[in-house]
């Protein structure tokens, strides 16, 4: 009998959110929660690149998203070097997390935080996106900040980071600097440009971790 093959499950909405490895993971994220998107894929990374996009785009499809098609490419032209980008990486979900940011351009790290225990990939993220804002409004810098993370996106646009993941003594840390982070969006103004990262067109972002 031919051995099953190994699927990875994207949960966009549920108790927890991200991949997970095995379907009992990812039923305990989406058992008794209401609405909940999940689905599964046959590699870690389409199951990654997923979690970074809309369930939308993927839910009722089978097959491998098609490339962008060189005149799709040509419309959204290339990405922007006065920049910088942001990523984050958790190895679980929830599970170790850490998170940084890169000049675009040459990938020169600029900053790291983590590994925090009991973290999840969308708060690093945010993390990760509040930390860029800040670094570039102290330095008066004009550079554009990417993210390859909607959630991050909407996180910063509504001040408030809405992660469902229970505090406790392991992840004190990792609250702390939400905290201070959420704190630091309600007393400040930036203008900084906040771009989302176009991974069917350009690639992985520059500050991904490269654990694919």
């Amino acid at each position: 009998m031919a051995k099953s093959k190994k699927k990875y499950y994207t949960v966009w909405k549920g108790h927890h959110t991200g991949v997970f490895e095995s379907w009992n993971e990812c039923k305990a994220q989406i058992s008794s929660y209401e609405g909940a998107q999940y689905k599964s894929f046959l590699t870690f990374k389409l199951a990654k690149a997923a979690f970074k996009g809309n369930y939308l785009d993927y839910v009722g499809k089978n097959k491998v998203p098609k490339p962008l098609s060189e005149s799709s490419k040509r419309l959204i032209g290339q990405p922007n070097l006065n920049s910088i980008s942001v990523d984050a990486a958790s190895s679980g979900n929830p599970g170790r997390m850490e998170y940084r940011g890169v000049d675009t351009e040459s990938q020169k790290q600029l900053f790291h935080k983590g590994p925090f225990e009991n973290g999840t990939n969308n708060i690093g993220e945010f993390l990760a996106l509040v930390h860029g804002l800040a670094l570039l409004k102290q330095k008066n810098s004009n550079r554009i900040i990417y993210t390859d993370s909607r959630t991050a996106i909407s996180w910063v646009n509504k001040k408030q980071c809405n992660t469902r993941l229970a505090r406790n003594a392991d992840n004190a840390v990792m609250f702390q600097l939400v905290d201070r982070a959420v704190l630091w969006l309600k007393n400040n103004t930036y203008t900084t440009t906040i771009v989302k990262w176009e991974t069917k067109a350009w690639g992985e972002i520059p500050a991904d971790f490269g654990r694919k």
